[in-house]
């Protein structure tokens, strides 16, 4: 115990189902609340970097891979999920996903040696990576399409809102213990949700569709599934890729207090949580395709700034920065799910959503770290948001399934 101390239409719609978002609130925060979970999960070791770092003797691109496991397991269990959600239907899918997130947590906090860390973290990527398509499924089997914005948007209030807890909880934990209690406090959480859902829950009593070779045929030869790939790459880049750098970059180059630094990355997420329902706001008023197209814009000018800005406005930046990435997500999803028909939607999850967190998540981490070594956080930050603004250019090639 040593280690822990300090040093539209739908064609599955599930019975019940009303045309108010209203009467549909309880099981939207109970998927909320096991999203949060799950993303605070996977984003933790993002404000525990320094320490990680200096404990494990790793360098600025080796914590960056760190995420690269974390979006490898992701990648694995979200392409498969589709079969496990096709045998057991969706909802036992998410209480299968929650559960096993629980052990592998626990078990990553008692792992030792850099290896043993990268395995964990895997581990926790595979068991996450199985909900998001049954969520999505289920959520939009749930509600109406023309309340989806708003029902996605409050869906992401979970990662938002991990994005503020995730720092906050992590310096809680280190005044006093290790770093690795964070994840076996994260396993407990998900552990005590899995009978709260499959007990209170409502929804995603169906089955989803196996990615077979004809639904991946399908998606493959529709131009729009690989443009929802580039932009959802650059979505999670935007957004995940630069908050789990952003400590070690404030701390290592700008010389900011590593307690300092997560405390105003957390801080900076706070308005990004009313943010979220403005981008759904948007969406159902402008259309998910006008609203992605001004979020990439403004989102890599930021992405931009955050990069070459001098010291004291570096803090401005990391408010600002964030304020219009988030509104990304309820736009994205919105969009992914109105590409193909509906019977393919968790499909499109399952294919869309791993390969975009392998890139955006996974990749653009380790690269912004390798950059880091060899040169400096700024440029690999910088090049990350002209990449993000040049997504506003293939917005207009999404082309959307038509609906009845």
């Amino acid at each position: 115990m040593g280690r822990f101390l300090k040093s539209s239409d739908n064609s599955n719609t599930d019975k019940g189902t009303t045309d108010s978002l209203r009467d549909n609130i309880s099981p939207i925060l109970i998927l909320t609340s096991i999203f949060f979970i799950n993303f605070t999960s996977r984003i933790s070791p993002a404000p525990l970097a320094p320490r990680i770092e200096a404990d494990l003797n790793l360098s600025h691109a080796d914590a960056g891979a760190l995420f690269f496991f974390i979006s490898l397991g992701y990648f694995i269990t979200l392409i498969g999920s589709g079969f496990i959600s096709a045998r057991i239907n969706h909802m036992r899918t998410i209480a299968v996903s929650n559960t096993t997130l629980g052990f592998a947590l626990i078990g990553t906090a008692f792992f030792d040696g850099p290896g043993a860390m990268r395995l964990g973290l895997f581990m926790v990527g595979m068991a996450a990576g199985l909900y998001l398509p049954s969520a999505i499924a289920t959520l939009t089997a749930l509600i109406p399409s023309h309340h989806w914005g708003k029902a996605i948007a409050i869906h992401e209030l979970a990662p938002n809102l991990s994005f503020i807890a995730a720092p906050l909880i992590c310096e809680a934990v280190l005044v006093w213990f290790s770093w690795r209690v964070v994840f076996l406090l994260m396993g407990i959480l998900s552990l005590i949700m899995s009978p709260i859902f499959v007990r209170y829950s409502r929804g995603g009593d169906f089955r989803g569709e196996a990615p077979g070779l004809g639904s991946i045929g399908q998606l493959v030869g529709n131009l729009s599934f690989w443009v929802m790939v580039l932009l959802f790459s650059l979505g999670v880049i935007s957004t995940l890729g630069i908050y789990t750098m952003l400590p070690l970059y404030l701390v290592s180059e700008h010389g900011i207090d590593r307690n300092l630094a997560n405390t105003l990355i957390a801080l900076s997420r706070i308005p990004s949580v009313i943010m979220a329902f403005v981008g759904g706001w948007a969406t159902d008023r402008i259309g998910p395709q006008r609203t992605l197209k001004i979020v990439f814009i403004i989102a890599g000018l930021m992405t931009c700034l955050l990069g070459i800005a001098p010291s004291w406005a570096i803090p401005y930046l990391v408010f600002l920065q964030p304020l219009i990435a988030v509104c990304f997500f309820p736009a994205g999803f919105a969009a992914m799910s109105l590409i193909v028909s509906p019977k393919l939607r968790n499909v499109a999850v399952s294919l869309i959503v791993p390969l975009a967190f392998v890139a955006g998540g996974g990749l653009a981490p380790v690269f912004i770290g390798f950059i880091g070594d060899e040169r400096s956080f700024a440029l690999g930050i910088m090049i990350c948001g002209g990449l993000i603004a040049i997504g506003s250019f293939f917005t207009g090639l999404l082309k959307f399934h038509e609906q009845s």
